[in-house]
């Protein structure tokens, strides 16, 4: 059995003419202690611990083995000049034959920045979990506090119809009083939209732990660079930007004029730190470039459309609720104020009615949280327009070296859509089919949302 060391077949190359000894001469114990003795060598120390030793004569080396059985054994190889490989990029080798460390172990204080930004990401996940719960429970609460308050006011009103005197007045200005609160609360309620407040806060929570994980996997399978802190610090201030947590000068609008996809990554950039020296297609292939294309344009014209599509039918539909419920609660207000006058009957009708719908609309509006459904449908239509951009950043890039995996890529799209790989070229042989007919596709690229 020949020495399979892998320590020490760096040894032999960069040394010298590999050595042919076999491990057959030696007793059994031999191989044991040889591979001490050659991680000590790489390592750049003179002993393993003091298991073994090297020596320069002239142009030779020899290396010491430890006695065994009584016996001293050397390996003799003759030392040879560095040459420019492959090897010398990872371990470069001084004038005097030494070996000095190797030279793709990342920045300790690289590592530390990473741990330090992990560390910040794992308290914002916390963080936003924990005012989404606040947030819903400011929905619920609210919304059973404005129903309640405004059922009491419109059966205060009811009954001060029917009463005179002292107890007319007393019914009449306390059904007045909680008309108006109710108002202002549903005013405030109105503007942030708890709901909508939880959904951003839901998402903002999934993407953070999404990035921990990125950061966890930076950190264990690869070698970080600066280039990588700073690409996470990017994608953790472009999350806070996106979902604020303040309410008050930081809040995202609830109701925008125009409704776009959710942005929450920073902008994609060539990384042109990474030079490229492959010469195969780092699995991609015409093919999946042409299958990718068809994906795209199957996602702005289906999916990414239909979702913003819905989101501006549910935000019309969000605002006309936002109006309503305190304009009917004020028309309330002051229907109860007149009741005991000489619209007495009507200003009753106005001021029981006009509460009894106000509940109806607040239910409809907290109780089925509208805003919330428009936001998840911005958020969907972000997700599609993130993955149209990821496509688009890979297949703009012409040196193929500095894309993702292409077999990899085709898997990760696959499975963000809910498809299989067959599934995914079916899609795109759809869409180029009906694109040559001049048809519009009638399927959608995503089957989870």
């Amino acid at each position: 059995m020949t020495i399979k060391t892998d320590a020490f077949k760096v040894i032999k190359r960069a040394i010298g003419k590999p050595s042919t000894l076999g491990m057959a001469e030696f007793p059994g114990a031999i191989e044991a202690e040889l591979e001490v003795v050659a991680l000590a060598m790489m390592f750049g120390r003179g002993d393993a611990g003091g298991v073994g030793e090297r020596r320069y004569r002239g142009r030779h080396a020899f290396l010491m083995i430890p006695r065994v059985m009584g016996v001293p054994l050397s390996v003799k190889v003759a030392a040879k000049k560095a040459t420019t490989s492959n090897l010398e990029k990872k371990y470069e080798l001084s004038t005097n034959g030494t070996f000095p460390s190797v030279s793709n172990v990342s920045d300790p204080l690289v590592i530390a920045k990473l741990h330090a930004i992990m560390e910040a990401v794992a308290d914002r996940v916390e963080t936003h979990k924990n005012i989404g719960e606040q947030r819903d429970n400011w929905n619920h609460l609210l919304l059973t506090s404005i129903n309640a308050i405004t059922l009491t006011a419109a059966t205060m009103a009811g009954i001060a119809a029917t009463s005179v005197g002292g107890p007319l007045v007393a019914l009449k200005l306390s059904s007045t009083l909680m008309y108006l609160a109710a108002t202002g609360m549903l005013v405030v309620m109105n503007k942030i939209q708890p709901s909508q407040l939880v959904e951003e806060q839901r998402n903002a929570a999934r993407l953070f732990k999404q990035l921990h994980g990125q950061i966890q996997r930076t950190l264990s399978c690869g070698t970080p660079t600066s280039t990588d802190v700073e690409e996470v610090m990017e994608k953790v201030l472009s999350l806070d930007k996106a979902f604020p947590l303040p309410l008050l000068g930081a809040m995202l609008d609830k109701f925008p004029k125009t409704v776009e996809p959710a942005v929450w990554w920073p902008e994609h950039r060539q990384r042109q730190e990474r030079q490229s020296g492959r010469t195969d297609g780092n699995g991609w292939r015409v093919e999946l470039e042409e299958e990718m294309r068809e994906v795209v344009g199957v996602l702005k014209r289906k999916d990414t459309e239909d979702y913003l599509r819905l989101g501006k039918i549910a935000l019309k539909v969000n605002r006309m609720l936002a109006i309503s419920g305190p304009l009917l609660t004020g028309l309330a207000a002051c229907g109860t104020a007149f009741v005991g006058s000489s619209h007495g009957p009507w200003a009753a009708t106005l001021g029981v009615v006009a509460g009894a719908m106000a509940s109806v609309v607040n239910t409809m509006e907290h109780g089925g949280q509208v805003g919330m459904v428009f936001e998840m449908y911005r958020s969907n239509a972000g997700f599609f327009r993130l993955m149209e951009e990821s496509i688009e950043s890979n297949l703009n890039e012409r040196d193929v070296g500095r894309r993702e995996n292409g077999e990899l890529f085709e898997t990760k799209v696959a499975l963000q859509l809910g498809r299989s790989l067959s599934g995914l070229k079916g899609l795109a042989a759809s869409s180029y089919s009906s694109s040559k007919k001049g048809e519009a596709i009638e399927e959608f690229a995503s089957k989870l949302f």
